[in-house]
């Protein structure tokens, strides 16, 4: 990084109203190189800190989550613009991964004994030490949960790295962790610009790197990280399919798969972003998913009668927009918005697109924002079909009644999440992560707190029985 180099500050800018709130500076590389120095220095201890001691620390962290919901949720709403309750919900999620790892990380890492001919072996789990943590902004405080919960009561430390238009989101956290009372250097928080991340993932004191983005992001990420010989996770993104079998109430699926995408505006790695029917019912489920788009309030986020709320950015709904009309060009059918809101605020009207082909792009990117797309399928071989036509590989649903056959559909999809009956979930039991170009490694339960750890054998057998 070239310290002579002057960046623009970090920003918040409120997506409701495009009105710059607060700046932060960038930091200088020696500020960088530092906080790396201290986060090495704070492993040396913290590896070591008893797993009771951990978890007091991390059960104080989601205490402090839950009493301070409704300013952290309003925090984020101001940020990037999503809705009031959802954001609260989101606290209340970040709390809940939390407790589950302090509640269970001791067990998870306890010695696994190996069954050996002769003496005895066992693999010990060990934490590596000082990871990068590289988030996005569409979940401000789960985004950094994910990763952080599980990794330091591992006995990690970390730095992060978040998104540049939540830069207060990022800062509380920290916060939060030091009220807490985290050692100092266990957790801090980055304001760097993201093309300066590949320099950090070089500092030979970051063990390895845990990012969730975009597809560039990723592949440069783990290129630098390769480039070093360090381990990486990614999250990449998701188109997710949202197949609806025949038995299924269209009533039912119409409501579950438009609150799906419209959650978060859209913005949600696995939202149901292609929803496919069975051509029998397509004209039913259009005209009811018309109905249900009918009802959708776009408005303040703040306002409890919204349900769809300001994309991120400006720059985010230009770019969506442009997909859209994109997408119409190359034929497909825009029967429901497909515009920018008139008024103030980087809003989108909820898009509900039709007629899609293997010709346009729309039937292969993931379009981030309030955007439906509904495929209709003669047999359930063309719905796997369309289900696995695109690169991404990250979450999906089976929506139906005869719970055994969907499970046998959900078999065939190519992804690393299936719900029945449901979209794409998030519990802290349950483990998060994709396939194909949605990334490598899983968060979340048992199989989350594996990722940084080394996996090492301890042998002991008798002189004369050695290998």
């Amino acid at each position: 990084m070239n310290s002579q180099v002057k960046h623009s500050p970090i920003k918040t800018v409120n997506p409701f109203t495009n009105e710059i709130v607060k700046e932060f500076d960038v930091m200088k590389p020696a500020q960088i190189a530092s906080i790396i120095d201290k986060a090495d220095e704070a492993f040396k201890s913290w590896k070591n800190t008893p797993f009771s001691e951990r978890a007091k620390i991390i059960h104080k962290v989601a205490t402090i989550m839950r009493e301070r919901k409704e300013a952290l949720g309003a925090l984020a709403t101001l940020e990037m613009g999503k809705l009031l309750a959802e954001s609260i919900y989101e606290v209340e999620l970040s709390a809940d991964i939390f407790d589950y790892y302090a509640e269970h990380a001791e067990k998870f890492l306890a010695d696994h004994p190996l069954d050996v001919k002769h003496g005895d072996a066992f693999l010990s789990y060990e934490p590596i030490g000082v990871l990068l943590s590289v988030q996005p902004w569409n979940f401000p405080y789960y985004q950094i949960t994910r990763s952080a919960a599980s990794n330091l009561m591992a006995g990690n430390t970390m730095v992060l790295k978040h998104a540049s238009n939540i830069p207060q989101c990022a800062q509380i956290m920290e916060d939060i962790f030091k009220d807490a009372g985290l050692p100092n250097g266990v957790y801090t928080n980055l304001f760097v610009p993201g093309k300066d991340v590949e320099a950090i993932v070089s500092n030979p004191k970051i063990k390895a790197v845990t990012l969730t983005g975009s597809k560039p992001a990723g592949a440069s990420i783990t290129a630098a990280a390769g480039a070093n010989v360090k381990k990486a996770t990614l999250e990449l993104g998701g188109s997710d399919p949202f197949v609806v079998l025949e038995d299924a109430d269209v009533s039912e699926a119409v409501e579950v798969s438009v609150a799906g995408r419209m959650w978060n505006a859209g913005q949600v790695c696995v939202s149901p972003k292609r929803v496919i029917v069975p051509a029998k019912m397509y004209d039913e489920f259009l005209a009811k998913t018309k109905e249900a788009f009918s009802k959708l309030v776009v408005g303040n986020p703040m306002d409890a009668t919204t349900n769809v709320a300001p994309l991120c950015t400006e720059k985010a709904a230009e770019d969506v927009v442009s997909q859209i009309q994109k997408a119409a060009e190359q034929g497909a059918t825009i029967a429901l918005g497909g515009k920018r809101v008139k008024r103030t605020g980087a809003f989108v009207e909820p898009t509900l697109i039709t007629d899609i082909t293997p010709k346009m792009d729309a039937y292969f990117e993931e379009i981030f924002g309030p955007v439906f797309m509904l495929y209709q399928y003669k047999d359930v071989d063309e719905a796997i079909e369309i289900a696995n036509a695109t690169e991404f590989g990250l979450g999906g649903t089976v929506f139906g009644k005869d719970t055994k056959k969907a499970v046998e559909v959900a078999r065939r999809i190519d992804t690393g999440m299936v719900y029945i009956n449901h979209v794409t979930g998030i519990a802290p039991e349950l483990p998060f992560g994709g396939t194909k170009e949605s990334g490598f490694g899983r968060e979340q339960s048992i199989a989350g707190i594996f990722e940084f750890v080394n996996a090492k054998l301890i042998r002991t057998t008798t002189p004369d029985k050695a290998y």
